[in-house]
């Protein structure tokens, strides 16, 4: 992948540079912060395809970079590098606009696979910026659901996964697939992600009594409208 343009964001100089300079041997343009209002400006300064975000870091933590940035680009990937490992954790990151999240210590090899997975991802985009599932209007670029005048507030990770069960709803949407799609693999602890954010989405799709996210065991889900 060439003229792949970087933002790493980590405050450990030693491994920043680690990474930046494999990064960079593999033909990715890569600019370095150490703290998160130094990754802010390098941000607005600079054009960046995707961001690797270190979660604990001074100035500014890796969550709460991600949640200004999501403010005015919902679009760009964004990874997080982290030690934590709880369920709880991880859920943050993606509430945060994380579209993965990456593990200390980690090969350079796996995180080049997590790169080029979501820059090489076909994101289907809507016709329209109004979708209707039932008597809701989804909007996936603005990442909101209104029923009636009742606006909520989705979070990337949710606004992607409900855009794929619209584009196969009254059809099962692959567990495999999804998992693999927003979430980069199939593994347990994931899939058990993924279901926390179905159980979110049903939560949000209540109030209209004809519309419905099923299980389909040992398939995947079926948005039913």
């Amino acid at each position: 992948m060439n003229n792949i343009k970087i933002l790493l964001a980590e405050d450990e100089a030693s491994l920043g540079m680690i990474v930046k300079e494999s990064l960079e041997t593999r033909n990715f343009t890569v600019f370095h912060a150490e703290n998160g209002e130094e990754a802010l400006d390098i941000y607005q300064k600079e054009n960046v395809d995707i961001l690797v975000l270190d979660v604990m870091m001074p100035k500014k933590d890796g969550f709460t970079l991600a949640k200004e940035i999501r403010q005015e680009n919902k679009e760009i990937p964004i990874i997080f590098l982290t030690a934590k490992s709880q369920t709880s954790d991880v859920l943050e990151g993606f509430n945060n606009g994380g579209n993965d999240y990456l593990k200390k210590p980690f090969s350079m090899e796996e995180l080049i696979v997590r790169i080029k997975s979501l820059l090489n991802r076909i994101e289907i985009k809507p016709q329209t910026d109004a979708i209707k599932i039932g008597n809701y209007l989804f909007n996936y670029t603005k990442q909101t659901l209104t029923f009636l005048d009742v606006k909520q507030q989705l979070t990337s990770r949710e606004a992607e996964l409900l855009l794929h069960l619209h584009k196969k709803k009254n059809e099962v949407l692959d567990r495999t697939f999804i998992l693999n799609k927003l979430w980069g693999n199939d593994d347990f602890f994931n899939a058990r992600s993924m279901d926390v954010f179905i159980s979110k989405l049903r939560k949000k799709l209540k109030n209209d009594a004809n519309v419905k996210i099923i299980n389909v065991r040992g398939y995947g889900y079926k948005l039913i409208c």
